[in-house]
């Protein structure tokens, strides 16, 4: 289906959501879109011929357009909308952490990508902004869809492949939230890439199967018990967690409170929970910022529902 045409415009503001990438044994192809928090890009046409990023969000972020997530994306919409020498200008603003596991490189390429999509019209479908924030995402933080897809379309989102891309919006319980406790620490994820295994058990692999098909199925029958059940990963987390000081107190803190299941947000180090309520969700976070006080760590939580609508234009 050719997209709809929309009149160009001059400028734009777009948000994109920011995600849970993996979302405990989904490594790689499972996230989900956060609605409270996330990035917002302003984009205009620029008199250059080139990307120019006026502010890039946060002191250390780059703005040089080669080694900046919204820039790369920017270009990239460009040149597959056949305009690689018209010159656009962007300004990031961050409502994601740095290197929090909270998906904020893929949020600014997003809504980067989205943004110029619109100056131009609106000529690419959703899949073809996904493979150009792929792109930018792959020059900074390896090659993965977890973040970028559910920013992009919002939900929950299953990556069945990247090569073709083909996408799978699962369905969101109406009474899921999602507790986040974010540690005063960062973790690269290059770093939280590096320690992962090169080689997997055959059980281990069997047992990871079986948990992103379990999670598959309680979210489509909306069984928040088997989801929890099933929030059990064995390869990331295990791997990453020593690199994480308090995460493990924190994830026994989230379940004794009553957390349906939890583990770490992408390559961390925000730790995350799925509850049932929003209360659940406030006990929830305030248990593992306890815990996180307790080995020495300051730490910010927020309550979330999950965003059922992906990035879009601000008025």
């Amino acid at each position: 289906m050719r997209p709809t045409r929309k009149r160009p415009a001059t400028s734009v503001r777009v948000f994109a959501p920011g995600s849970v990438g993996n979302v405990g044994p989904g490594l790689d192809i499972l996230g989900l879109a956060l609605a409270a928090c996330g990035d917002l890009v302003e984009a205009a046409w620029d008199q250059s011929k080139e990307i120019v990023i006026v502010d890039p969000g946060h002191p250390s972020i780059s703005a040089d357009p080669q080694r900046n997530t919204a820039g790369l994306a920017a270009s990239e919409v460009l040149r597959r909308a056949g305009q690689p020498d018209r010159g656009v200008r962007l300004r990031v603003k961050k409502g994601l952490p740095l290197s929090g596991g909270q998906g904020g490189s893929a949020a600014s390429a997003v809504a980067a990508a989205v943004a110029v999509n619109h100056l131009l019209g609106a000529p690419l479908e959703r899949l073809a902004l996904l493979e150009a924030c792929l792109a930018a995402e792959e020059a900074v933080a390896g090659r993965h869809a977890d973040n970028i897809a559910p920013s992009l379309l919002g939900g929950i989102v299953l990556i069945r492949s990247l090569d073709p891309p083909d996408l799978v919006q699962l369905p969101v319980p109406r009474n899921l939230h999602v507790a986040l406790a974010r540690p005063e620490q960062q973790l690269r994820t290059m770093d939280g890439r590096a320690v992962l295994p090169g080689l997997i058990a055959r059980d281990v692999a069997m047992h990871q199967a079986a948990q992103v098909g379990a999670m598959i199925a309680a979210l489509g029958s909306g069984d928040l018990p088997l989801l929890g059940r099933a929030l059990d990963d064995r390869i990331a987390e295990p791997a990453r967690s020593p690199l994480l000081p308090g995460f493990e107190e924190a994830k026994a803190a989230a379940l004794d409170a009553g957390a349906l299941g939890g583990s770490i947000s992408g390559s961390g180090p925000t730790a995350f929970a799925l509850v049932s309520s929003e209360a659940a969700g406030r006990r929830v976070a305030e248990a593992m910022a306890t815990a996180y006080r307790r080995a020495g760590l300051s730490c910010q939580t927020l309550v979330s529902k999950v965003d059922r609508k992906g990035a879009r234009l601000e008025s």
